[in-house]
């Protein structure tokens, strides 16, 4: 029998699953696998992380479907990677470790040396384009150069899409051939180091036709009016061809932000140190204020500014901000109090339950100016202005900052107009605009 193993990462989902069809099909028996990388979890100080939660409890419900089926199961350990695969390897007597591309710097990395082991004992490494339309050197430009502004990268895109390319791989037809053995229960969330949070995740199973009015509703963040599917795309639960189809169909806005998923993907796939590296490296001479008692009372919504502390306790409450808010609060960060763009990134890579590192370091360094098709420096999103156009009735803000327009509510920690003239001096200066 020609055996192999499916390595689930980002794509906890049976159906329309890229990677896990073409195992299935090119064998006659495939071991389901996920290993919970210490190299990941362990940096990781929330024991309650929801995130860990969702995956858990989402792996919990695939292989709960596999043992109704009459099937093993998924074998779901907790380890160093390589050493692990050394193992299953061997005591299973796999072939070929089949899985899906992942582009971020670490993951690259990590299938690098997963691949190189493998090959050594025998065995072949085989990953596929699954969480994107596009990937790596699919669209670029006619001299053969990435993309580093999103218009033209989109319309590159849209011109090389065909609707085919949505088409579904139907691995949930080919379950049956799944591992027949035994296979151990999968771990306790204890055993891995975690506890189970308050975790509250949208449906994946949506009306797509509530987004019909996508771009007319979206800024609004007391309207429930846009997918929340952005977390089940992120682990994979739901496949990115689905919603591109939905999309076609639905909004053509929707579709754009769909791209720019694929658009921060590729930056990072391409320009690695963007993570820690402003994207343009003039902007690395900005004098950043690394005042901690500042970043707290952002962090913890006690800014005096209603729609900032609205979103960041929506945030720290849910794990979950609204993309408007997310735009104003990381503006307010930047450039209200001069903090340093990689501390807003990295608080919100903590809190997100649809933490995405692409997208999050794209639009941390687009908020700060200093990313690829940033905004300019001296945009500055007036909190009050912001309040009035989106949220005019106080009722997201009356949600999560009650005590606003009572003498509980602390007053505004800068003044809008001082604050945005000393974020375009000190740009200014750092830019060589003003001496």
């Amino acid at each position: 029998m020609k055996k192999a193993a499916f390595w689930f990462r980002r794509d906890l989902r049976f159906e329309d699953n890229h990677g896990l069809y073409r195992a299935l099909s090119e064998n006659d028996e495939v071991l389901p696998v996920f290993i919970f990388d210490p190299e990941i979890l362990d940096k990781l100080t929330d024991k309650q992380d929801r995130r860990i939660h969702f995956i858990h409890q989402r792996l919990n419900e695939l292989d709960a479907k596999l043992r109704e089926m009459g099937l093993g199961g998924i074998l779901i350990v907790h380890g160093d990677v390589v050493k692990y695969w050394q193992k299953i390897i061997k005591m299973y007597e796999i072939s070929s470790i089949y899985c899906n591309n992942d582009y971020e710097p670490a993951a690259v990395k990590r299938d690098w040396l997963v691949d190189e082991n493998a090959s050594m004992m025998g065995a072949e490494f085989r990953s596929f384009k699954d969480q994107v339309i596009f990937e790596e050197n699919e669209v670029l430009k006619d001299n053969g150069d990435p993309y580093t502004v999103y218009t033209p990268y989109k319309k590159r895109w849209l011109s090389q899409f065909s609707v085919d390319m949505a088409n579904p791989y139907p691995s949930q037809d080919l379950l049956s051939k799944m591992w027949k053995g035994r296979i151990p229960e999968p771990y306790t969330i204890e055993r891995i180091g975690f506890e189970a949070s308050d975790l509250q995740v949208p449906e994946k199973d949506i009306d797509f036709s509530s987004l019909i009015s996508y771009d007319e509703h979206r800024d609004y963040p007391a309207l429930d009016s846009t997918s929340r599917l952005s977390v089940h795309l992120r682990f994979g639960t739901v496949s990115v061809r689905k919603l591109v189809s939905q999309a076609l169909k639905v909004n053509d806005t929707w579709l754009s932000e769909l791209i720019w998923r694929e658009f921060f993907m590729m930056i990072l796939f391409h320009f690695p140190d963007s993570t820690k590296k402003e994207f343009k490296g003039k902007y690395s001479a900005v004098k950043w204020r690394y005042d901690e008692e500042d970043f707290k009372k952002w962090c913890f919504g006690q800014t005096g500014y209603p729609l900032v502390d609205a979103g960041m306790r929506e945030l720290n409450a849910t794990g979950f901000m609204h993309n408007r808010v997310r735009m104003v609060t990381a503006s307010f960060l930047v450039k209200h109090l001069l903090i340093d763009w990689r501390w807003g990134e990295k608080y919100f890579a903590k809190k997100l339950l649809d933490f995405d590192l692409s997208a999050n370091v794209g639009n941390w360094q687009w908020a700060a100016g200093c990313g690829c098709d940033a905004a300019p420096y001296f945009r500055v999103f007036n909190p009050h202005t912001q309040l009035d156009k989106f949220d005019k009735n106080l009722e997201y803000v009356k949600k999560w900052v009650p005590e606003y327009g009572t003498t509980e509510y602390p007053e505004e920690m800068v003044e809008h107009k001082e604050s945005r003239q000393r974020a375009l001096d000190v740009y200014g200066r750092a830019l060589g605009k003003i001496s």
